[in-house]
């Protein structure tokens, strides 16, 4: 049996114990909250997709390795960024008004929240696609078209659902009235000097092409055939949001200062080194079209979706029957975060 003065050196012991126990409970806690989330965006191709070159001016994610980590991953197409937003590979996923649905119906993630703008398509007096044929060729409209090749990036893409509305507003059927083929947009040039398409899809960096320019010409566009559309823009699950809502507050405030840099003609000249070094080109050879307001993509300084043009958009991908069902997408989106990020820089 222990004596009194044993007892009281015992439970001396105990409480000391217990403290110490507790402040390493709660040193522990902390660090762990310390500890920045790390954010997997997707991209699929510079500079319409900034993620991989987003913080590449000093200072401007300042949020960056504290709140949060970014980490840029890389695909080959949207769909693959589908696959690894469902299987949690990715936290956030460059999408389009084309792959919006499928990621719904297909892939079932009806949990999906879009959260902030990356480009749109002929948004005032942005760049919009461009669907050229050869200068001397006798096609002069786009009932002209009948019987021809018709080039396309891919089936069911958004490039490829511009050139569908357009013929089709002109009476045109596919596989009825000519055949589509894919390839690449750097080989569009080539399929159509070798007359092996008849029309060909042209987007930014390519429309400056003065080889291009000097034997093609414009028929159509892609806002002619379907209107302002949402190209891209970022979308992530509910769950990853509810978990890690403040890192996803702090990275689209960085966001949203990064665009608004790159956008800034006070920063131009830098802006375009920048992602001359990243995608290998000649600052010269980007400089006449990147980050200008009538020949590179819309990019909206808020990061604010449109919704009202991806709506139509998704309502047309209905009507073309390349969807079965009608998506409202207003459902799906989630600008909370965004508001609150930008109620900061204000």
């Amino acid at each position: 049996m222990m004596s009194r003065e044993d007892t009281m050196t015992y439970r001396a012991a105990i409480l000391a114990a217990a403290l110490l126990s507790g402040m390493f409970a709660t040193f522990s806690s902390s660090a762990q909250a310390a500890d920045p989330v790390k954010i997997r965006v997707g991209w699929i191709v510079m500079p319409s997709n900034l993620a991989p070159i987003l913080f590449a001016k000093a200072g401007i994610g300042r949020h960056n390795d504290k709140s949060y980590v970014l980490d840029p991953v890389y695909f080959s197409s949207s769909s693959a960024e589908i696959t690894a937003l469902a299987t949690e590979q990715i936290d956030i996923a460059a999408m389009g008004f084309s792959t919006l649905p499928l990621a719904i119906e297909n892939a079932g993630l009806k949990d999906l929240r879009l959260l902030a703008d990356e480009v749109q398509d002929g948004n005032g007096s942005g760049f919009t696609l461009q669907f050229m044929v050869r200068r001397d060729s006798n096609i002069n409209s786009v009932t002209d078209l009948k019987g021809k090749v018709l080039a396309t990036i891919g089936i069911g893409t958004g490039a490829h659902t511009g050139m569908l509305a357009t013929l089709q507003k002109f009476g045109l059927q596919d596989k009825r009235d000519y055949t589509v083929i894919e390839t690449p947009f750097p080989t569009m040039k080539g399929m159509l000097k070798d007359g092996k398409a008849e029309l060909i899809a042209v987007t930014t960096g390519f429309a400056a092409d003065p080889e291009l320019k000097s034997i093609a010409r414009t028929l159509f566009t892609q806002k002619d055939g379907m209107g302002p559309s949402a190209l891209s823009f970022w979308a992530a699950r509910s769950g990853f949001i509810a978990k890690n809502r403040a890192a996803l507050v702090d990275f689209l405030e960085d966001s949203v200062r990064a665009t608004r840099w790159y956008k800034d003609p006070a920063n131009r000249k830098e802006a375009v080194e920048i992602v001359a070094k990243a995608i290998k080109q000649p600052p010269e050879r980007i400089a006449p079209w990147l980050f200008s307001d009538n020949d590179d993509f819309y990019r909206d300084p808020d990061l604010a979706i449109n919704l009202t043009a991806l709506q139509s958009n998704v309502d047309l991908l209905q009507k073309l029957g390349i969807i079965k069902t009608g998506i409202q997408v207003a459902q799906y989106s989630d600008a909370s975060l965004l508001n609150e990020a930008l109620a900061r820089l204000k």
